[in-house]
């Protein structure tokens, strides 16, 4: 029999990129469920993080951030961006890297909403 193997709706294999994305997200739901103002804020992802101090400023001995928080201004929203490929490099598989995810979306929540990683998700450090 000849014809797809899937129908045209459903992508027959997602990027590393886009799987990531969708670990980013199943964390925002997470977090959106106790936090309704998150609603107002842009997660995003980043395939790695500029250097610190901007592009001409170079790197220095400190570590490779794994996320980042920009506070509202000039009417564009607060964001969060978690950066892909370090994450990557320091997880093997897909339940360690949902974890480190997670554990960044609460830190980088934390930091905007000026509270406790704890306070943001209870279980924040215990899995």
């Amino acid at each position: 029999m000849r014809g797809p193997v899937a129908p045209p709706q459903v992508p027959l294999s997602a990027s590393r990129s886009e799987l990531f994305g969708d670990l980013v997200r199943d964390s925002v739901e997470r977090l959106e469920r106790r936090w309704p103002q998150l609603a107002e804020v842009e997660f995003l992802v980043g395939d790695v993080p500029g250097p610190p101090g901007g592009p001409d400023a170079g790197w220095n001995d400190e570590a490779v951030p794994l996320g980042g928080v920009s506070e509202p201004r000039e009417g564009r929203p607060a964001r969060i961006v978690v950066f892909r490929r370090p994450v990557e490099i320091r997880t093997k598989t897909r339940d360690e890297k949902a974890l480190l995810v997670h554990e960044i979306v609460v830190e980088q929540v934390a930091e905007l909403l000026g509270l406790s990683p704890e306070t943001v998700d209870p279980r924040y450090g215990q899995d």
